[in-house]
């Protein structure tokens, strides 16, 4: 299982993997910062970006701020740091 740090700008014009961001990533999502929605809105771009099913991908910490650890059922982080990087340079 691995993880991943992220920053995360809620209520963006459209949702999208943005870059490296020191150790971690840089996500924008359009979804408000409210009840929820920014963080399923993160959890349904990485799902895709990842190729994985949305059940495999969770936010372990930070919900309620932007800086946030996501856990991936069956990736390792090298993995997901690999996927990620394609997906990005791809406009995920």
């Amino acid at each position: 299982m691995g993880r991943i740090e992220l920053t995360v700008s809620p209520g963006s014009t459209r949702s999208e993997l943005v870059s490296r961001h020191g150790g971690g990533w840089r996500a924008r999502v359009a979804a408000p910062p409210e009840r929820g929605r920014a963080n399923r809105a993160l959890v349904e771009l990485l799902a895709e970006a990842l190729g994985v099913p949305r059940e495999r991908v969770t936010v372990v910490a930070g919900a309620s701020g932007r800086r946030k650890v996501v856990e991936v059922e069956g990736l390792a982080s090298d993995e997901l740091d690999r996927r990620l990087a394609q997906a990005s340079r791809h406009g995920s």
